[in-house]
């Protein structure tokens, strides 16, 4: 569908079928979505956990909040959505490297040492603390959960986007800070029950009017 109705048409599920499961080759399309994001200097600061089975859901359950356990407990997969901490040189190299090889920089070296510098110093700007270059991370990584949400509808699939949940608990349990990240949210994806509560018919979709958010410079 045109990305118009996608917007229109896409709502917030509340209560999923337990007994429906996503196919692997659906989900890894939202998992794609969320790779093929855009990010400032294409850093792709994120990091994507996902949870499909009791067993991996329970690994992250105590991070959740008991409002939200049961369409935890009933969707198909959970993503934790992760950025990371900082933006180290190693780390940006990595990047650049992968530039390279899928060929951004054709054959002329210098471009890859251009690029490879101007990330490092765009970079350098945020890292005037921990904080702020982890805020400017989260941002970007937060562009994912959209890329997400919305090809997931595209396939027919519902979602929550869940920030009723305890970051600092899933940051401890998935060892997050040993591996230079730290978490955002939670995604939860599957299909809705028969009888959500939420469903557009029920609850219309509202918004303010473009007037109210745009004002013309």
């Amino acid at each position: 569908m045109d990305f118009a109705t996608l917007l229109t048409s896409r709502y917030t599920c509340k209560h999923y079928d337990p007994n429906k499961k996503i196919s692997k080759e659906d989900f890894e399309k939202i998992l794609e979505a969320g790779r093929l994001s855009p990010s400032a200097v294409n850093l792709q600061p994120w990091h994507f956990f996902v949870a499909s089975t009791p067993e991996a859901k329970a690994k992250i359950k105590d991070a959740v909040m008991p409002m939200n356990m049961e369409r935890f407990e009933n969707c198909s997969h959970v993503v934790v959505l992760c950025a990371k901490t900082d933006a180290t040189l190693e780390y940006i190299s990595k990047v650049v490297d992968k530039e390279d090889a899928d060929g951004r920089f054709g054959r002329k070296p210098e471009a890859k040492v251009g690029q490879d510098a101007g990330k490092k110093n765009f970079s350098s700007i945020h890292r005037i603390s921990a904080s702020e270059i982890a805020a400017w991370n989260a941002r970007n990584t937060y562009i994912t959960l959209a890329s997400m949400l919305y090809q997931a509808h595209d396939l027919g699939i519902d979602s929550t986007a869940v920030e009723g949940m305890y970051p600092q608990v899933a940051d401890d349990l998935l060892k997050l800070k040993e591996q230079g990240l730290t978490c955002l949210c939670m995604i939860f994806f599957g299909y809705r029950s028969k009888d959500d509560s939420n469903v557009l018919e029920n609850r219309p979709k509202s918004r303010l009017d473009l007037k109210d958010v745009v004002t013309y410079l």
